[in-house]
């Protein structure tokens, strides 16, 4: 006997527009009103000025809980926001199952600890731990890299090495020593306690070394093999004076942007990874892990020369791709994502379209189809990556919004689609470099596109609703509690570069409307209900234990 395959059915309520309902995806363009460094209040952006005074819209929650973070303190992020909108609920994400398998020690009695610690112990070999080295929590938390050093010290494992990839993203863009210091302190205290000799062994920023995502620039993994896995890169006696020599050799370079290095004693790598040893990478978030992962797994790999490849036990905190199974070993079961949006309607028959630029390609797909690769049905999804340049953002601001709207507009024209969804990068991209100017241009280059798709949308007879997955660029300088701007030393405002708490847009631009729904206004709204609101205003019932739609049909 068969397995049943879910279809979405006809709602009486309303039967949809000629048209296709899209998604646009304003990425890090988050509200705020709080003016000083907002890049969003600033940018002039007329067609979303005409939005929100002629379309219903409201705002949605996009971070902490109501995208499945631990607390309501947990920043959102472009996976877990394109997840929620995606799956149409709200799933567990990376940063809280893994808190709860250290929590509960979980994570030192599932096989894969087990097996790389016995190996550590029967080899005499070390231990590696590879991650981004802060508590950002958006690919990773410090503590969970420090529990599992402490861990593998009580365990017997003699020899212990870090790898830290510099954040200055996710938290302040300069503050790599505010974690580097009080860690090896921590270390210090484990060695003199335990007897075992662990030390950081290489490092660099998250976006020149390792942390590369969707195939952009595999340079960037080289870079990290070479450091991590040869030894090959400048040497410094500690990760301290690293940072502060490589910030001295280039003024101005923050954290996410320095240059690989590496930790040497007497002219010699301390922490090569070698034959028999174990690898941990300690992210817990998929798309910047895979392509490491591939590097140390792949038996044919082809993307640099690796040089003599060591035999290892490699793992990761989760398994980054679920349908690849990458790693083929990992610490923590990720969130078991099913019957999400783009399943169902490929169930139903529904032909739909995804688009983004290479740096957010991944989370219209991947991500929204619940950490899936590949498509439901290759007959009625169509899947399109604009390449994105390899230029640092705030030199190109615009990035390939105008590609991205080119293709989309061009697709829907033909009539073949009943739904779409498409990512604008540059709220978050170019709110991740710091830069104030930029990313106001950004915002302005989003808001051009947006006025070009609608075009699009109102000859097809279609809807557009236009959200955002969490903030970024709404926020550009460190504030305090009290909402002022905090200042640098030379009295310039701090700039910040993570993501931010801030609720995010959403608008429904119908220009077909004649009063035949209206907005709820008995429902909190986070990101999870837009999957239930896309299906209604297709014209579809929504299963029954997705998040409720956001719009109403007459008297309902």
């Amino acid at each position: 006997m068969g397995t049943t395959v879910e279809t979405l059915k006809r709602n009486k309520f309303f039967t949809g527009r000629p048209g296709p309902v899209i998604v646009v995806v304003m990425d890090g363009v988050g509200i705020s009103g709080n003016t000083a460094g907002n890049a969003v209040a600033a940018a002039h952006t007329p067609v979303l000025d005409t939005l929100f005074s002629t379309c219903q819209h409201r705002t949605l929650k996009a971070h902490g809980k109501a995208v499945g973070l631990p607390s309501d303190n947990d920043m959102g992020n472009s996976e877990v926001g394109h997840n929620a909108i995606g799956a149409g609920r709200v799933f567990a994400q990376g940063a809280k199952l893994v808190n709860e398998a250290v929590r509960s020690g979980a994570i030192w009695q599932g096989g894969t600890w087990k097996k790389l610690a016995a190996n550590c112990v029967k080899n005499k070999s070390a231990m590696h731990f590879i991650g981004l080295f802060s508590d950002g929590n958006v690919h990773s938390h410090i503590d969970h890299l420090k529990a599992m050093v402490r861990q593998a010290a009580d365990e017997g494992i003699e020899k212990v090495r870090i790898h830290i990839l510099l954040d200055g993203r996710d938290v302040g863009e300069v503050s790599a020593l505010d974690y580097i210091r009080p860690f090896e302190a921590y270390l210090q205290d484990i060695n003199n306690n335990s007897g075992a000799d662990c030390r950081i062994a290489s490092g660099g920023g998250r976006m020149i070394v390792t942390m590369d995502r969707y195939e952009a620039d595999w340079t960037i993994v080289k870079r990290g093999w070479d450091a991590h896995v040869r030894g090959e890169a400048p040497a410094f006696a500690s990760a301290e004076k690293a940072v502060s020599a490589l910030r001295e050799k280039g003024p101005g370079t923050i954290d996410q942007f320095l240059p690989p290095f590496v930790i040497a004693d007497q002219g010699r790598p301390v922490g090569t990874i070698q034959d028999g040893d174990s690898v941990v990478f300690f992210n817990f978030r998929g798309d910047r892990a895979i392509e490491i992962s591939r590097a140390f797994e792949e038996d044919d790999f082809d993307k640099f020369d690796r040089g003599p490849v060591p035999k290892v036990e490699y793992a990761g905190m989760m398994e980054y791709d679920g349908d690849l199974h990458i790693p083929r070993q990992y610490l923590v079961s990720p969130p078991s994502i099913e019957r999400t949006m783009g399943e169902l309607m490929a169930n139903t028959g529904i032909c739909q379209l995804a688009c983004s630029e290479t740096q957010k390609y991944g989370h219209v797909t991947y991500f929204w189809n619940g950490n899936r690769s590949g498509k439901f049905n290759d007959s009625n999804e169509t899947y399109i990556e604009i390449t994105s340049d390899l230029i640092p953002f705030e030199q190109r601001p615009w990035m390939k919004c105008a590609e991205i709207t080119d293709t989309v507009s061009r697709e829907l024209l033909t009539g073949s689609y009943q739904f779409g969804r498409l990512n604008y990068a540059n709220g978050d991209m170019v709110g991740h470099t710091g830069d104030y100017n930029a990313a106001v241009i950004g915002v302005e280059t989003v808001d051009l596109a947006l006025g070009r798709l609608l075009k699009t949308i109102r000859k097809t007879g279609g809807i557009a609703l236009i959200t955002a997955d969490h903030g970024n660029s709404d926020e550009m300088f460190e504030l305090d509690t009290q909402g002022n701007v905090k200042l640098n030393e030379n009295g310039s405002p701090k700039a910040k570069t993570s993501h931010t708490l801030n609720p995010v847009p959403f608008i429904i631009y119908d220009p077909l409307f004649n009063g035949e729904y209206r907005l709820r206004n008995n429902v909190q709204g986070g990101l999870s209900n837009i999957a239930a609101t896309c299906m209604d205003l297709m014209g579809y019932i929504p299963p029954e234990d997705y998040n409720e739609s956001l719009v109403q049909f007459g008297d309902e």
